[in-house]
C-alpha cells in the first residue's frame, strides 16, 4: 500500500470519527480555563447539562492540564482541544490526550502534520479558498469561524453548492438566539459556543447555571 492511500485510508476513518463527535454533541462548548480549580467542575456542569463532548482550548496556560485531567478523571467525556494554532501545539495536545484537535484557521503545515496522525483534526475556515486547500489534501469536515461575522447561515448556503461533500460546524458569534437556525443547515453538524459559560457564572462558582443552559440548548434543539 503506498503512502497516499494510507493517508487516504486514515482520512476516511478520521472523517467518520469527526462525523460520530459532532454527532454526540449537537453544541460543543468551547472552554478557557482561567482557573485549574474550575476544570472538573466546569466538565461536571456541562456534563450534566447534556454537553459531554467539550473543545478545551489552549488559550490559557491551564488548557493542557485540563485535557490531561480530563482525560483521566472524567474518561466518559470526550475532550478535543481548540486554538491550536502550530505544529508544536498540535503534538502538545495529542500528547495531553486530546480525542480531536480544531484550528481557528488552517496552514498547510498544520493540514500536513496532521495527515500522519490518528487523531483527528477540524481545521478551521473562513472561505472557499482555505476548504479548497483542505480538500486537496482529504479534509472534508471544518469547523467555520468566526461563523457569524463569516456571514453565518447564508454564508453556509453558498458554500453548500461548491462543496456537497463538505460538512461545517459553525462557531464564534452561535448563541441560543441563532442556533436553531445554524442547525436546521443540512451541511452543519453541530454548532461550538460559549454562551452556557457565561463569565460571571464561572467566576463565581455558579455551576448549576451552567448546569441549566447547557440543558436548555439541547431542549430547544430537540423542540
Amino acid at each position: 500500500m503506498t503512502t497516499h492511500e494510507t493517508h487516504q485510508q486514515r482520512m476516511v476513518t478520521k472523517i467518520a470519527q469527526i462525523d460520530a463527535i459532532c454527532a454526540q454533541a449537537k453544541v460543543m462548548p468551547v472552554i478557557t480555563i482561567s482557573r485549574e480549580e474550575d476544570i472538573l467542575p466546569m466538565a461536571d456542569a456541562l456534563a450534566a447539562g447534556g454537553l459531554s463532548v467539550l473543545e478545551v482550548t489552549l488559550r490559557s496556560e491551564h488548557g493542557l492540564t485540563a485535557i490531561r485531567r480530563l482525560r483521566e478523571a472524567r474518561p466518559d467525556l470526550v475532550v478535543g482541544a481548540g486554538t491550536v494554532l502550530d505544529v508544536d501545539m498540535l503534538a502538545a495536545a495529542e500528547a495531553a490526550g486530546a480525542q480531536f484537535i480544531v484550528t481557528p484557521g488552517c496552514t498547510p503545515e498544520l493540514l500536513e502534520a496532521s495527515l500522519a496522525s490518528d487523531v483527528p483534526l477540524l481545521p478551521g475556515i473562513a472561505s472557499a479558498s482555505e476548504i479548497m486547500m483542505g480538500y486537496a489534501l482529504g479534509y472534508r469536515r471544518f469547523k467555520l469561524f468566526p461563523a457569524e461575522v463569516s456571514g453565518g447561515t447564508a454564508a453556509l448556503k453558498a458554500l453548500g453548492g461548491p462543496f456537497p461533500a463538505v460538512r461545517f460546524c459553525p462557531t464564534g458569534g452561535v448563541s441560543l438566539a441563532n442556533v436553531q437556525s445554524y442547525m436546521a443547515q443540512p451541511n452543519v453538524m453541530c454548532v461550538g459556543g460559549t454562551w452556557m459559560l457565561d463569565s460571571a457564572w464561572i467566576k463565581a462558582g455558579d455551576w448549576a447555571r451552567v448546569e441549566q443552559a447547557s440543558a436548555e440548548a439541547l431542549a430547544l434543539l430537540a423542540s
